[in-house]
């Protein structure tokens, strides 16, 4: 996303990535809001973007010690939060930014950055000279260990893992779960896909793990989910196979600068408010183009990391404080919370939408913030038309 913008301003742009190739690591779907939405349809990927959704409409939990499900309507539950909306698996979002960008764009698969002072260094690869360096690596950060050492963090207190699982486990358009306290597991699947994803939830306190630790990672997700119900004890069976697996903490980062010198840091590395929760991936994908646009828009660097950092503050510091209102109320703690969560989504999705809507749109620090970012129009080149 970065890459893309840049190069449309100008730009020359080197992706360092430590993967040998493109990522394709299973993971979890993630959710475009407006803004995310709109940046998108001006790159001229929205079609392909929405032809992959998920198309995931109803959702259907059955409560722990109960027998009887309940369902929702899921359009409905977006529909109150955002104008616009898709659901996009992590892979193929990537995968349609990176066929947005690879013509004018040089990759570097296969290596990482080991030092950056007057030359970058890297584990493999000869010593380059660049005029900036950003950090777009997500939560564990590489750049932003080697430039800003530890920051200030926030455990939420719960752990998200995505496990892929057969394909006929999963119903395309439907997720179907489990729910209890402190604890929840779904499994969905979507047309396109060859498996189906397994996604759970779980309260804990912090868990001593390394985020490498693949082995560690599913011994503990086992332990939490474990009894929840036979359905999902099934589904933990495939973590004894060689599918993709994701495991982390949802875990804030909690500092306001950005930048340093001629390195910046953008989306997760800069300002994860907390996989799943947050809208994490809406709000990198605005923070990308803020950069890019506020480096183009004239003065040097350190002016435009400035101008940056003060665009996307506010909205960083609404996204930490929903997100973890998000937190308690999806993974609640108690029997009652988990009645709540499961008829309140029931009863919202009752109401006729032309009910639904206006409320929601009173609340734009609430389930509407993300569609009250805006987004600025940086110049012809930058927001005015789609990339040819």
């Amino acid at each position: 996303m970065l890459a893309y913008w840049l190069t449309r301003h100008g730009h020359e742009v080197t992706v360092v990535e430590r993967s040998p190739v493109l990522r394709k690591t299973g993971g979890h779907a993630v959710d475009l809001f407006k803004p995310a939405m709109d940046i998108s349809e001006r790159m001229g990927v929205l079609p392909r973007i929405e032809t992959l959704a998920t198309g995931t409409t109803r959702l259907t939990y059955l409560r722990e010690g109960t027998r009887k499900p309940l369902s929702a309507d899921v359009t409905k539950l977006f529909a109150a939060a955002s104008d616009r909306h898709v659901e996009v698996m992590r892979d193929d979002l990537s995968e349609i930014y990176h066929d947005a960008t690879r013509k004018d764009v040089e990759y570097v698969f296969g290596d990482s950055i080991t030092s950056i002072g007057d030359e970058v260094t890297f584990e493999t690869g000869a010593p380059r000279r660049f005029d900036l360096v950003i950090g777009a690596d997500g939560l564990h950060s590489n750049v932003r260990r080697l430039v800003f050492g530890e920051v200030a963090k926030t455990f939420v207190g719960a752990y998200l893992a995505v496990l892929s699982v057969p394909r006929d486990l999963g119903v395309p358009g439907e997720m179907i779960g489990h729910i209890g306290p402190g604890r929840t597991a779904a499994v969905y699947g979507a047309r396109h896909l060859d498996d189906a994803r397994a996604v759970f939830l779980f309260r804990s306190p912090e868990l001593s793990y390394h985020h490498r630790d693949v082995a560690r990672q599913k011994e503990l997700l086992r332990q939490a989910l474990r009894g929840l119900h036979p359905e999902v004890d099934s589904w933990l069976e495939h973590l004894d196979g060689d599918g993709a697996f994701y495991f982390d903490s949802i875990t804030q980062l909690r500092t306001d600068t950005w930048s340093r010198g001629r390195v910046a840091l953008v989306g997760d590395a800069a300002y994860c408010p907390g996989p799943a929760i947050g809208g994490s991936t809406s709000l990198a994908v605005l923070g990308a183009y803020v950069l890019a646009g506020e480096l183009s828009a004239g003065g040097d660097h350190a002016a435009a990391f400035a101008r940056y950092e003060n665009e996307m503050r506010d909205l960083v510091h609404r996204s930490r404080a929903f997100a973890l209102g998000v937190a308690k109320t999806l993974i609640p703690s108690t029997r009652l919370g988990v009645w709540g969560l499961t008829r309140g989504a029931q009863v919202l999705t009752s109401l006729p939408s032309w009910v639904v809507r206006p409320l929601a749109k009173l609340n734009s620090k609430g389930v509407r913030m993300h569609d009250s970012m805006r987004v600025r129009d940086y110049g012809r080149q930058g927001a005015g038309t789609p990339a040819p």
